[in-house]
């Protein structure tokens, strides 16, 4: 088991090596492949009509005047090591981890990510636990009912779930929650502030995300418990005169579940990679939002710091994935 976690984390590390170089490459690299000139790069980041002592300036600060594997360098040893950065009269040292300094607002890229990360855990952790139980019970009952009255009423919402976009659901439930019926709060709350308050304010964030979500779980869960429940262990279950809520949870359920937990697995991993459109709709200063002001900013290094984040959440849940099939099956060891 050891030498399999292992083996699966140094796998990880890879694929976050690889992940690091092609997004490095994307903004960095294709732009001058593109026809753009490093002078073009440092432009973006100086006042309009600048000299070419400003441009040169800038250019050597940011290190736009090395080739990019040197700059790709420098960024990995930024992570490792942390970095220093010439702003010209003064030099700011970026501690490790260090995933860049803003050219905008002067800040390293790091510490915003880390003050984000709490508000965005906060939205994904509260919501996940609402779409996996709403989602697999929805699943089970319509599973247990085929062609029922629950069975439709439950893939009817399951399926206006996934059709209808966050944008829509999110500023429904804010329009009739928080100004027609104002019982819930708009100013996000710290949990260690005020953890009523907490949980007020994003309630209503947790109930449009869980819905698009659950309406997926649902649909799994229903589609797995039907070709579990015809299995030949279920009715040999049966026939030992198990009870039906141990033959439907034990043994049917738990046999339906490996989707559902690579599902969730990637679903955690994205969302705490920043949910966007929900921060940005229930104005929730998270890791979305700061992905969004990097985007509208043309801030190279914030797109950068929350891609690597996010690519990162991704390759850990995928390693918590194979973990916990790797317990769950021996099998999967030896494959």
């Amino acid at each position: 088991m050891i030498s399999y976690i292992l083996r699966r984390t140094f796998a990880a590390v890879i694929l976050l090596l690889v992940v690091s170089a092609v997004t490095f490459a994307i903004f960095f690299l294709l732009p001058r492949l593109a026809g753009q000139t490093a002078d073009q790069l440092a432009q973006q980041y100086i006042g309009k009509s600048p000299s070419q002592a400003d441009i040169d300036a800038v250019k050597h600060n940011l290190g736009l005047d090395q080739p990019v594997y040197v700059q790709y360098w420098h960024f990995i040893k930024g992570i490792v090591a942390g970095a220093s950065y010439d702003l010209g009269p003064t030099t700011v040292h970026c501690d490790a981890p260090c995933f860049g300094y803003s050219f905008k607002n002067h800040q390293a890229v790091w510490p915003e990510l880390t003050s984000r990360i709490p508000i965005t855990l906060s939205l994904a952790v509260g919501a996940a636990v609402l779409w996996l139980v709403s989602g697999v019970v929805a699943g089970v009952i319509s599973a247990l009912k085929p062609r029922s009255v629950y069975d439709r009423a439950f893939m009817g919402i399951a399926l206006s779930g996934v059709s209808l976009p966050m944008f829509f659901t999110g500023n429904l439930a804010l329009l009739l929650f928080t100004v027609k019926l104002p019982i819930f709060g708009r100013t996000y709350v710290p949990f260690t502030e005020n953890p009523a308050q907490w949980a007020n304010t994003l309630f209503p964030a947790w109930c449009s995300l869980a819905l698009l979500y659950s309406a997926i779980y649902a649909r799994l869960t229903r589609s797995g418990m039907l070709e579990t429940m015809n299995e030949d262990f279920i009715r040999t279950a049966r026939a030992k005169g198990l009870r039906e809520r141990t033959v439907v949870t034990r043994h049917g359920l738990r046999a339906a579940l490996t989707p559902i937990i690579t599902v969730f697995g990637m679903d955690i991993g994205l969302l705490l990679g920043g949910a966007v459109i929900t921060e940005y709709v229930f104005s929730l200063p998270g890791i979305g939002q700061y992905a969004v002001q990097g985007i509208t900013d043309n801030d190279l290094p914030k797109i950068l710091g929350v891609t690597l984040l996010a690519a990162s959440f991704v390759v850990i849940a995928n390693l918590v994935v194979d973990v916990l099939y790797a317990a769950a099956d021996p099998r999967v060891r030896l494959s």
